[in-house]
């Protein structure tokens, strides 16, 4: 299996190496569009909504990221698995897409989380 994470967090970038078994190709990215490129052969992404945004607390750049993995070649048909900012955290809005989300997890996200989400495809 083939897994992507996209994340500035070094907390859940460590929860996944340990979470995701090591049999499976982990790939962790920095930048959203390094991760959509590394979604070839890739069997799900996780994506750290937190580091989608380009101003706090404003939606603009998890949407800008969302157009560009549905028009990615490699990216668009990969399972997406959306990782929440914190309960207390105020985003101005939400928008959604059919189908757009495989699933949705709320932080903390721990190496058990990660570690039973590779089982989902």
């Amino acid at each position: 299996m083939r897994f992507v994470l996209f994340t500035g967090d070094d907390e859940l970038a460590g929860a996944a190496r340990s979470g995701i078994p090591t049999s499976d190709d982990l790939v962790i990215c920095g930048s959203w569009q390094a991760a959509l490129d590394a979604c070839e052969n890739a069997d799900m992404i996780f994506v750290d909504m937190l580091a989608t945004l380009e101003e706090p607390h404003k939606v603009g750049g998890y949407e800008k990221f969302a157009n560009a993995k549905m028009d990615h070649p490699a990216a668009k048909s990969v399972p997406l698995v959306l990782i929440a900012p914190p309960t207390d955290y105020s985003m101005d809005f939400m928008a959604g897409w059919p189908n757009f989300v495989f699933a949705h997890v709320r932080r903390p996200v721990t190496e058990k989380i990660f570690r039973r989400a590779s089982t989902w495809v």
